[in-house]
């Protein structure tokens, strides 16, 4: 290397600048999102049935399915909610199992089964990653258009014309009623021409068809020959004929009343307190989140132009708003923290050619990351950018550290031209250069064994970390130099034409106080090991950190049975109260469906409530506001809180709450009355929130029993007989009208339906198949029932659920309360048992596995540093210090309340490989001074000469993490815990290796020379 960067001066900067180059063309390409596109272990199926009762689906349909599904390799567990009509299974895979894979054997399996199944079951299989989730959505609002004629607008401007935008995967419309024709029976016209309704059913079968008849050729033609006898006005419907009774001709019109109706929903959807029409955005999986929004927020402007007089399209949510802040917030956190470091550098080098190297290596480095970052498929998200923001710190730590050393080595030398300098400087720097850069690229390395969601995403982040390390070193070896000799006017010669004033180390004289006092060392270290076994035990702890997204999701359900206009009545009362408070914006609800894919009762449903940009409060005092509000309005409602991207990943996890707790058990009814008194136990607890027993009531059941040797006597099939009851009480669709390029549901009904009450069932007469009718109750036994609650299962075992948010308190803290009262209060029959899921099963499961990368991150930082020097005590010693720092980052997040998660537990990983590649330029400078030296002398010259670059390193890290560690912006308090970690550790650093190492070095190290 003795001439290398003077004769490949030219090829280097001609790679540096194509690197910069590149970095900007990737960066430019890389697509943009809030998380990395990781399909999460987990699958779900849902089963819809008809609204069979609760006890018959689970055993019809919810049993041989999750048997079925059972049977698949790489099942981790497999869990069930089973409700009236429907049921919901989810699938949660082994880590590592192929996904796509996965569904199509749980796909292949239940279509094994599907002969089994009750007939008109309708299973679909999802598996679960982001992009099945909205990530906008539009309101579509008139007052002029009817909810019919709005859903046409959607279904058939609306959709087409946003689907056009590129990486859309759907645009879902919610809401609106469809158009359909009613033939209103009446009934003494029919029993009079001896007409039932299974006859008119029939015959319309028979009718209302398009066949093809076959080619005919004629005259070197070919045509088409179709019969088409299908009915496409309402005119045609009523002059359908039924059937001929000896001279007349009985038509629809004779029998029926035709209207056209909107049709019967339960649910209803409101924007902003008007009914309307939400249109849902789902983006396709590798989609550029961002251009993707912004190329729909133009579109949706060209739409506002062509559509109807009378009728407008508004957001209530957009995703990349937050994603773009957050973006936009961790690049501010980049930018200041480097911008501030920069200056550190000035104050300590007084050397403009100096910080103008460092300058422009960083941003090289960052090139070239991104450059990296494009070829391995990663996108600009706040995982990847968190990632290159908490390793700035590192890039300009191995920055300084060269960029100083060279400086040194012209205060030492000032009469030696440039070229020799760097050679010199360089060369010296190199192998701890390098054993320092893979102590701290190893400390990662065992984040590939992470698993769950924390492990899918944190390892983005570490690979992000690993790639910027490496491409520091890099830059920092190969690119720093050449850039410090373009920045030189004659790097021949020395850089100035007057003979330079030497400058030698200033020997510390506080060292030989401290080295000369090893009882100091050994306090400072005792100290350390006390405030870890006291700290440790006092620190919050939690799962994921967390955001303050701007939106909230409110889940809520009325009591049990209550009807859709009530509980929509109820609901207004809460919008009333909504609108009053100042920070929210915008809000839409959706009533008897949800956001995603589950399985929802009439009585449930969600609001997404978007808050203003410069709101006076935080997300968790609105929330707190409106559930204060709610409480005192609307007792009766059960409502959740949450935040859309906490509740998305919630939904992809196991649990969308924190807290959940299961009890075991075979009895349905025991279930129910032990997860009541847990429930009660837990909203006693200090820092729980909208506690919920999981006991979910499907409403009242009218059970009408046939009698069956009593509808054989009269010639009536049970089909028939049902067929009837369901054209009394909300119709029959009995064919489909070609209306306008779309189909027209016909429905058959009695008169009215829509009034049909409990005592008209009484009333109701069935009619026999030659159309004379006979009161129900000769037929049938009609009685009342309670309504059946959900059942839930895992592993094929019920359960009962009980769930729980956090309120202004941490999770572990809140965890090891309820642990206590359960076990002291609560008595389990023989047979039961609670287990403990949600954010703390994850949080538990990452704790351990985070424990074990800490372990092995260590032992590798041991590896390398013995590779290095070749000596088990200097290894061991460097790596207690190291181990030591954790101290540091305990004590951070003890004072500034930030609790114990995986954000923050990956800096305390991260402090032990900074601490150890510190150490390493601190020995490495003691072994060659060693040579000429006394033990005292040497170490007192290495911690001297050492001293300006680890205060540099130091204070440009804990500066440049700053911005991160206020947690200012959107996104930010993602990367809050990991950047006050860091900072506590290298704050706790630098009296380790300025006055701990050297004064160990000094007690141990003398006796192997």
């Amino acid at each position: 290397m003795k001439n290398f960067f003077i004769s490949h001066k030219n090829p280097i900067l001609a790679v540096l600048v194509i690197i910069i180059a590149g970095g900007i063309y990737s960066f430019e390409q890389l697509k943009t999102g809030l998380f990395p596109e990781i399909t999460f272990p987990k699958i779900k199926i849902i089963a819809d049935a008809e609204l069979q009762p609760v006890d018959k689906m689970v055993v019809t349909i919810t049993r041989p399915l999750e048997n079925a599904v059972k049977q698949v390799p790489d099942l981790q567990s497999l869990r069930s909610t089973t409700s009236r009509g429907s049921c919901e299974l989810s699938a949660f895979m082994n880590p590592g199992a192929n996904i796509d894979l996965s569904q199509q054997r749980i796909e292949a399996q239940i279509a094994k089964i599907s002969a089994s199944l009750p007939p008109g079951v309708n299973v679909s299989v999802e598996k679960m990653n982001p992009s099945i989730l909205p990530v906008s959505g539009y309101s579509l609002e008139s007052h002029n258009y009817s909810p019919a004629e709005l859903k046409k607008i959607a279904t058939y401007t609306v959709k087409p014309f946003l689907s056009q935008v590129a990486g859309v995967s759907e645009i879902r419309v919610i809401g609106g009623k469809s158009k359909e024709f009613w033939l209103e029976l009446d009934i003494q016209k029919m029993q009079a021409l001896g007409i039932s309704p299974d006859q008119i059913s029939n015959d319309l079968a028979q009718t209302n068809y398009i066949k093809s008849n076959g080619y005919l050729s004629d005259h070197n033609y070919l045509y088409l020959s179709v019969t088409d006898a299908t009915v496409k006005t309402k005119s045609d419907l009523e002059e359908l004929v039924l059937v001929r009774k000896g001279n007349r001709i009985i038509k629809v019109s004779d029998v029926a009343k035709v209207n056209i109706q909107q049709s019967v929903e339960y649910t209803r959807i409101n924007a902003n307190g008007k009914d309307g029409i939400l249109i849902a955005v789902i983006k396709q999986p590798n989609a550029n989140l961002v251009d993707l929004s912004s190329q729909m927020t133009a579109r949706v402007s060209q739409l506002q132009r062509i559509l109807p007089a009378g009728v407008n399209i508004k957001p209530y949510y957009v995703q990349a708003d937050f994603v773009n802040e957050s973006v936009k917030s961790v690049k501010d956190s980049l930018w200041i923290g480097l911008a501030l470091a920069i200056i550190v550098a000035v104050i300590f080098l007084r050397s403009l050619k100096a910080c103008a190297t460092i300058l422009i290596t960083i941003p090289v480095t960052l090139c070239l990351t991104v450059i990296v970052l494009y070829i391995v498929g990663y996108s600009l998200n706040i995982m990847t950018l968190g990632a290159i923001a908490a390793a700035i710190g590192l890039i300009i730590d191995d920055a300084i550290v060269v960029v100083e050393q060279i400086h040194r080595t012209h205060e030492e030398h000032p009469e030696e031209p440039t070229v020799k300098l760097l050679n010199k400087a360089v060369g010296y720097l190199f192998p701890a250069m390098l054993g320092s850069s893979i102590s701290t690229i190893v400390i990662f390395v065992p984040f590939v064994f992470m698993t769950g969601v924390a492990g899918s995403y944190f390892q983005v982040m570490t690979n992000t970390m690993i790639i910027t390390l490496v491409c520091s070193f890099f830059v920092t070896w190969i690119g720093l130099p050449v850039i410090y000799l373009l920045l030189t006017k004659n790097s021949k010669s020395n850089t100035s034409g007057k003979k330079e004033v030497i400058h030698e180390v200033k020997a510390q004289k506080w060292v030989p106080y401290f080295i000369q006092r090893p009882y100091l060392a050994f306090a400072f270290i005792l100290v350390l090991i006390v405030s870890i076994v006291l700290v440790f035990p006092k620190l919050e702890t939690g799962f994921l950190p967390e955001m303050d997204e701007g939106s909230i999701v409110l889940d809520y359900a009325s009591p049990p049975g209550t009807s859709l206009e009530e509980t929509d009545r109820m609901l207004k009362e809460v919008e009333k109260q909504l609108v009053k408070i100042p920070d929210v914006e915008a809000y839409s609800r959706r009533t008897g469906t949800q956001m995603g894919f589950f399985i929802t009762e009439p009585n449930t449903g969600d609001y997404l409530i978007q808050l203003k940009h410069n709101r006076s409060k935080s997300t968790d005092e609105v929330i707190s506001e409106i559930r204060m509000q709610i409480e005192s309005t609307q007792p009766a409602l059960i409502v959740d809180f949450g935040q859309v991207i906490g509740d998305m990943l919630g939904d992809l996890m196991s649990s969308t709450q924190p807290i959940e707790i299961k009890v075991f058990g075979n009895d349905q009814q025991k279930l129910q009355d032990l997860s009541k008194q847990v429930s009660e136990l837990i909203s006693k607890i200090q820092g729980t929130a909208d506690v919920f027993d999981g006991v979910v009531l499907s409403g009242p059941t009218v059970n009408i029993q046939p009698n069956f040797p009593m509808l054989a006597q009269y010639g009536i099939t049970p089909v028939a007989f049902q067929s009837q009851l369901q054209t009394a009480m909300q119709g029959n669709i009995i064919g489909d009208l070609y209306d306008k390029q779309q189909l027209s549901p016909i429905r058959m009904v009695y008169p009215g339906s829509r009034k049909f009450g409990i005592s008209d069932i009484s009333n109701l007469k069935v009619f026999l198949p030659d159309g004379t009718a006979i009161p129900i109750q000769n037929l049938a036994k009609i009685e009342l029932k309670s309504g059946s609650a959900e059942v839930q299962r895992e592993n094929l075992q019920t359960i009962g659920v009980i769930t729980a948010r956090l309120d202004n308190r941490d999770l572990g803290g809140v965890m090891k309360d309820i642990q206590t009262a359960v076990n002291n209060k609560i008595n389990l029959p023989s047979g039961y048992h609670i287990e403990y899921g949600g954010a703390y099963k994850e949080q538990q499961q990452s704790f351990s596995e985070l424990l074990s990368i800490l372990i092995a991150s260590s032992l590798l930082v041991f590896s390398v540093i013995l590779f290095l020097f070749k000596d088990f005590k200097i290894a061991f010693l460097i790596l207690l210090i190291s181990v030591l720092g954790i101290s540091g980052s305990y004590l951070a997040l003890f004072l500034t309340h930030t609790p114990l998660n995986v954000g923050s537990y990956t800096g305390l990983i991260m402090i032990v490989g900074i601490i150890g590649e510190n150490a390493i330029f601190t020995f490495l400078q003691f072994k060659e001074s060693l040579q000429d030296k006394s033990m005292d002398d040497a170490i007192t010259f290495a911690i001297s000469t050492r001293l300006r670059p680890k205060l540099m390193t130091a204070l440009g890290a804990i500066i440049a993490l700053l911005p991160l560690a206020l947690g200012i912006g959107a996104g930010a308090q993602l990367h809050q815990p990991l950047a006050i970690a860091v900072i506590g550790g290298f704050i706790i650093a630098l009296p380790l290796l300025l006055i701990v190492l050297p004064s160990l070095i000094r007690k141990f190290y003398f006796k192997t020379l």
